[in-house]
C-alpha cells in the first residue's frame, strides 16, 4: 500500500490557528472573578473555562505538552488547590497522583468528575479494545476512586454508543472487528484491565464531560447556574459541529486505510467512535511511562508492515525518538513535532492545539492527510 504524505493544507492550518486565537480563552488560567476552580488536565481546564465564562477563576494544574501520567505537582500547584472552591478532574483513573496532591494541599472543596458524564470503555485482560458500550459508568465506581472532599457525580450519561450507531458509516467498524493481524496489541504482554481514561479523544464524549462540569458548577454556584447552562449549550453546539466534521472527514477515507500507530494507547475512544483500526503503539500501555521491550518493538514493526499502515504518529507531549526508530525500521513516515498528535495534553498558547477543538481539528487533519485524502474546510462555527 502506497500513500503520498504531504503537508497539511494551508486552509486547514490557517483555520486551526484562527481558532486558537479567536475567542477561546487559554485553559492555563483565567483572569475573572467568582468561585475559584482548579482543573487537573488541559482538556478539562478548557472545558471548564468554556462553561464558567466570567463566573469563575480557572487554573489548570497540567500545562501544555505535559504528560498527565507522570505529573508531579509543584508547591504553587498545591497552593492553588488548597485555595480552590472546586476541583474538576478527568476521572476514570487518569490522575493517579491526585490523592496525594489533595492530601498534601488540604483541599476540602467540591470535586466534579467529568468522566461521570461518559460511558467508559472496559478492558478485560488480553482484550485490548473491547468496548462495553452497554454498561454505563456506575456511581459506585466513581465514589470509590474520587478524591477527598464533597464529590458531585453527574448521572446523565452521554450515550456514546447511540451516537456511533447514528453517525458511523456501516462499513467503518471499530478496531475490535478488524482483521486480527492489524491488532498487535493482543500479542503484547502489556494486558489491560479496568477502564480507559483517555475519554476526551471522542468529540461525542467531550459533550458528556461538558454536561457533567456544567451541572457540577451549578450545584456549587446556584446564582450562576443559568449562565453555566447557557455557556455549556453554546459550546456543546460547537462540539456537535466538530463531531460531524470528523465523521465527514473519516468518511472520505476507505476504512481499510484508517490505520493508526501511536506513541501510547491514548486514542481508544477515537478509534471506537470513528471507525479506525488500531495497529499498535510504541508504548503498548495506557501509561506513557511504561517500559518498552525489544519484543514490543519487533512486534509493532511487523504489524506495521503486515497492515500497510503508512506512518507512525508521535504525540506532542512525548519524545518522538522511539517512534522515529520504529518508523525507520518499518520503512514508513513518522509524524512528530508540529505534525504530531495532541494526546494527553493540549498545546501551547497561539498554536493549533491551544484549545480542545483546535487540537481535534489538527489531529484529524494530520491523520486524513497521511491516509491519502484532503481534509475538508473547517466549519465557520469552529473558527469563531
Amino acid at each position: 500500500m502506497t500513500h503520498r504524505i504531504t503537508a497539511i493544507p494551508a486552509l486547514i492550518a490557517g483555520s486551526i490557528l484562527a481558532l486558537g486565537l479567536a475567542g477561546c480563552a487559554s485553559p492555563e488560567a483565567s483572569e475573572t472573578e467568582g468561585i475559584s476552580v482548579v482543573a487537573t488536565t488541559t482538556q478539562v481546564a478548557d472545558f471548564t473555562v468554556q462553561v464558567a465564562g466570567d463566573a469563575a477563576q480557572v487554573t489548570s494544574l497540567l500545562k501544555p505538552n505535559q504528560s498527565s501520567h507522570s505529573f508531579d505537582p509543584t508547591a504553587a500547584d498545591l497552593a492553588a488547590l488548597a485555595d480552590a472552591d472546586v476541583l474538576v478532574i478527568n476521572g476514570a483513573g487518569l490522575e493517579e497522583w491526585l490523592d496525594s496532591a489533595i492530601e498534601a494541599s488540604g483541599f476540602a472543596g467540591t470535586t466534579i468528575d467529568a468522566s461521570s458524564g461518559v460511558v467508559l470503555m472496559e478492558f478485560a485482560e488480553g482484550d485490548d479494545h473491547a468496548h462495553e458500550g452497554e454498561e454505563a459508568h456506575s456511581e459506585e465506581a466513581h465514589s470509590e476512586e474520587a478524591p477527598a472532599g464533597e464529590v458531585h457525580d453527574h448521572d446523565h450519561s452521554h450515550d456514546e454508543a447511540a451516537h456511533q450507531d447514528e453517525a458511523q458509516p456501516a462499513e467503518a467498524q471499530p478496531a475490535e472487528t478488524q482483521p486480527a493481524e492489524t491488532q498487535p496489541a493482543d500479542e503484547h504482554d502489556h494486558e489491560h484491565s479496568g477502564e480507559d481514561p483517555h475519554i476526551w479523544t471522542s468529540a461525542g464524549n467531550s459533550i458528556g464531560m461538558v454536561e457533567a462540569i456544567a451541572d457540577g458548577l451549578a450545584e456549587v454556584d446556584a446564582a450562576n447556574a443559568e449562565a453555566f447552562a447557557s455557556n455549556a449549550a453554546a459550546y456543546i453546539a460547537q462540539l456537535e459541529v466538530l463531531d460531524a466534521w470528523i465523521i465527514e472527514n473519516m468518511d472520505q477515507v476507505d476504512p481499510t486505510d484508517r490505520l493508526l500507530v501511536t506513541n501510547h494507547e491514548a486514542f481508544g475512544y477515537f478509534v471506537d467512535a470513528y471507525g479506525v483500526t488500531f495497529v499498535g503503539a510504541v508504548i503498548p500501555s495506557f501509561d506513557d511511562n511504561a517500559e518498552v521491550s525489544a519484543a514490543d518493538i519487533d512486534t509493532l514493526v511487523d504489524a506495521i508492515r503486515v497492515s500497510g499502515a503508512p506512518a507512525v504518529f508521535s504525540e506532542t507531549s512525548l519524545s518522538p525518538a522511539a517512534a522515529k526508530t520504529i518508523a525507520d525500521e518499518a520503512g514508513v513516515a513518522v509524524f512528530s513535532g508540529d505534525d504530531g498528535l495532541f494526546g494527553d495534553s493540549l498545546g501551547i498558547a497561539g498554536g493549533p492545539g491551544e484549545t480542545y477543538i483546535g487540537s481535534m481539528i489538527h489531529n484529524v487533519s494530520v491523520l486524513v492527510q497521511a491516509w491519502g485524502s484532503t481534509p475538508t474546510a473547517v466549519p465557520a462555527e469552529l473558527t469563531q
